[in-house]
């Protein structure tokens, strides 16, 4: 493989799982909701663009209903899982997403089954090098990335994202605040999962196909690596806990070109996985990066204020 063309190839799986680990940063580092279903939303969102695209839909249309239909999967899914205490709904949510790959897997009429659906590209340009067709989807990609992460900023610098942190504290003094936690849970979830929908568009785009096996529960355990590596609740960190996991990743899977060794490097890949977790768990839980602070004008004035009242004093 060209050796550019391999760098171009890691950039854009780090511009999609970027997105992914966004999405679970909303849900989990905001909200604090325990989604271990995100490859659920990732699946439907790949699926959902690759059944339009088969129908002639642009590609455009098909990511926007990729976010959408994953969206209404995660209004559906968070009405009874809401109900649950946090581990319960990390199961509930843990046992639709292995439910609906064996659903996809099981139903040949439905999305190919195991043989899966093959996907056209729908950017390629005509007569165009690989590296050019390369340059287009980084474009695409990081386009659709910029545009969740400055929602995802916004929303955590709102109103609305400070009404998360509080439920995510401590739900019941929100709620006497009249905050309701069901609402904002369940729309943390919807946005999430709207997220990892486009995520998995971009997917199924750049890899022309789709396939059951794409979709197993290891992409939730390394999303999850993503955002506890780089900081719950740091939009940055999640973007750095994807750029690392992937670069990661990626280079466990060239090793075996150049050294001999006595494990296979998939097998080395995710002890180094389960120890690089709980090293970060036990001596930096907040991740590589702290958690944001908010950044709204009311605190600004105050702090401004302080700074003020201090400076007269001295």
């Amino acid at each position: 493989m060209d050796p550019l063309l391999y760098v171009f190839d890691l950039i854009v799986f780090i511009g999609i799982f970027g997105i992914v680990s966004l999405s679970l940063n909303l849900e989990f580092g905001f909200a604090g909701l325990a989604n271990f279903g995100k490859v659920a939303f990732f699946l439907i969102g790949a699926y959902t663009y690759a059944l339009l695209s088969q129908i002639g839909l642009p590609f455009y249309l098909c990511l926007i209903a990729g976010g959408l239909i994953s969206a209404i999967f995660g209004l559906l899914v968070s009405l009874p899982a809401l109900r649950l205490r946090a581990d319960y709904l990390a199961i509930a949510v843990l046992a639709f997403g292995e439910i609906l790959r064996l659903i996809v897997k099981s139903e040949d009429w439905l999305a190919g089954g195991d043989w899966g659906i093959t996907v056209s590209s729908a950017i390629s340009l005509a007569g165009a090098s690989h590296r050019v067709d390369a340059l287009v989807n980084i474009a695409l990609v990081y386009f659709c990335l910029f545009i969740c992460f400055t929602v995802a900023q916004l929303l955590a610098n709102s109103p609305y994202g400070r009404a998360m942190r509080a439920i995510r504290e401590d739900e019941i003094a929100a709620e006497t605040l009249g905050k309701s936690r069901a609402k904002f849970k369940a729309q943390a979830l919807m946005l999430g999962s709207a997220m990892a929908g486009v995520a998995g568009g971009l997917y199924a785009q750049y890899l022309h196909c789709v396939l059951p096996g794409m979709f197993m529960p290891m992409i939730t355990f390394t999303v999850w690596i993503m955002v506890l590596l780089g900081g719950p609740a740091n939009n940055w960190g999640a973007l750095l806990g994807a750029a690392l996991v992937e670069i990661f990743d990626r280079g466990t899977n060239i090793v075996k070109d150049y050294f001999v060794l006595p494990i296979d490097p998939s097998n080395l890949q995710y002890i180094l996985f389960g120890a690089l977790i709980i090293f970060v768990l036990l001596y930096r839980p907040h991740g590589l990066l702290k958690e944001s602070s908010i950044k709204t004008k009311a605190l600004r004035l105050a702090y401004n204020g302080r700074r003020s009242i201090k400076n007269k004093r001295s």
